[in-house]
């Protein structure tokens, strides 16, 4: 395993799992318990997702609509899995594991690594995926227990690490101007949104600019 490898997947690891304190705090705040907020990190394990189900369940929306924002906000994952399926290429139970820490950040090492070789970009996929699975579940845990003391999170500065750690693994793999201009009308298009969509939807919006891009090079 190449140390760049160890590097992104660890620094990114360590960055994001430490935001999960913000869905413990966010999550208790909201009325779940420390055991729910807790079993959302471990079973659901989609920041965005779980997120959505603590907003609509703090604001007195139903368990059904907490749901139906979660399973919108987690459709991305699907995406991921169907990229991911050819490379890791893995069956059985490891297949399950892999399906439970496919997310935005184990997806995107794997491919900011893919070109050096395959055997680095599986690599890359376990060791960020695991590691944030790790470090996610005990900042929550800690964040849900110390909900009352420890303020709002995002006074830490941790919510703006996700977005750099993003920047970082894309900027290198923008080489052709039509990379750059899908790259450039993705980032316009979720700035237009945010204000008016719920937190995560925009980025969902923005599949529709690869998609657009693909189809009027391929015509």
């Amino acid at each position: 395993m190449s140390r760049a490898v160890i590097r992104d997947s660890l620094s990114i690891s360590i960055a994001v799992g430490t935001y999960g304190a913000a869905f413990g705090v966010a999550s208790v705040a909201a009325g779940l318990s420390i055991a729910q907020t807790c079993a959302l990190s471990l079973l659901l394990f989609s920041g965005a997702s779980q997120f959505a189900v603590a907003g609509v369940l703090g604001a007195g929306g139903s368990a059904m609509s907490a749901i139906a924002a979660s399973a919108l906000l987690a459709l991305r994952n699907g995406f991921y899995g169907a990229r991911m399926a050819p490379l890791l290429q893995v069956r059985g139970f490891k297949r399950l594991l892999a399906s439970q820490i496919t997310i935005d950040e184990s997806t995107a090492v794997a491919l900011a690594h893919e070109e050096k070789s395959a055997s680095d970009a599986r690599k890359g996929f376990w060791l960020t995926g695991g590691g944030i699975y790790l470090f996610w579940n005990l900042a929550t845990l800690l964040g849900a227990l110390g909900a009352n003391s420890l303020g709002d999170p995002a006074q830490w500065g941790l919510d703006a690490t996700i977005p750099a750690a993003f920047l970082g693994l894309l900027w290198p793999r923008l080489k052709s101007n039509i990379s750059r201009l899908v790259a450039l009308a993705a980032i316009c298009l979720a700035l237009l949104l945010t204000p008016f969509l719920s937190p995560g939807l925009p980025i969902i919006a923005c599949v529709l600019i690869p998609i657009i891009a693909g189809w009027r090079v391929r015509t």
